[in-house]
C-alpha cells in the first residue's frame, strides 16, 4: 500500500467519510504507540490491549480533535497516556471504545508478544525515566513523548510554564547523565 502523504491532521479531519484515511494515520503511528505502552507496562499482550483502545478512541473521537490545540500526535499520545492511567488505575485495559465499535479483541500468539515485546527500544527507557523524580516524569512523559505544549502541561498540573520547563529541562539533563553513567 502506498503511503498517504496527507499531514496527520487532514487525515484525522477525514475519519468519518473516509475509512483509508483513519488507516493511514493508524499505519503511521501504530508503532511509535506500541513502543510507547511496551517501555511503560514492559508487557507485549498490554501493550497490544492498549493500542487498540487507543485508536478505536481515536476513531470514535476524531472530528472532535482541533488543530489549533496542538497537534495531531500530542492528541493522539494524549488519548496514549490518559488509556494507560486508567489502566494503572483500574488494573485493566478499560475496553468500552472497542466494544462500542464492535471490534474483537485480538488474541496474540507467544510470536507476537515477543515481537511486541522486542519492538521496544534496547535501551530501557521506562526504567530510566523511573529513576528520575515523579514530576520530572510527567514533564518529560506530557512534552517529550506526549509533545504536549508547555502551556497545555502547566494547565493540567497546575503550575506555571516555566516550572513545567524546569522540570523538562533537568529532567533530560538526568537522563542524559544516566545514558553517559555520570554521577
Amino acid at each position: 500500500m502506498a503511503s498517504d502523504e496527507r499531514s496527520d491532521e487532514t487525515l484525522l479531519a477525514r475519519v468519518a467519510v473516509e475509512p483509508a484515511a483513519f488507516e493511514a494515520f493508524y499505519r503511521r503511528h501504530v508503532t511509535l504507540v506500541t513502543g510507547y505502552f511496551v517501555r511503560r507496562t514492559r508487557s507485549g499482550e498490554l501493550a497490544a490491549d492498549l493500542t487498540a483502545e487507543t485508536f478505536a478512541s481515536v476513531f470514535e473521537s476524531a472530528e472532535r480533535f482541533d488543530a489549533e490545540l496542538g497537534s495531531a500526535r500530542s492528541w493522539l499520545f494524549g488519548i496514549a497516556h490518559h488509556r494507560l492511567l486508567e489502566s494503572l488505575r483500574q488494573g485493566e485495559v478499560e475496553t468500552r471504545a472497542r466494544r462500542r465499535l464492535g471490534l474483537p479483541r485480538i488474541e496474540l500468539t507467544d510470536a507476537d508478544i515477543e515481537r511486541i515485546e522486542a519492538s521496544g527500544s534496547s535501551i530501557d527507557v521506562g526504567a530510566l525515566l523511573d529513576e528520575l523524580p515523579e514530576d520530572q516524569r510527567i514533564a518529560i512523559v506530557d512534552h517529550v513523548i506526549g509533545e504536549q505544549p508547555y502551556e497545555a502541561i502547566a494547565t493540567e498540573l497546575r503550575c506555571s510554564e516555566a516550572v513545567v520547563r524546569q522540570r523538562v529541562s533537568r529532567g533530560l539533563r538526568a537522563l542524559r547523565q544516566l545514558l553517559e553513567g555520570a554521577p
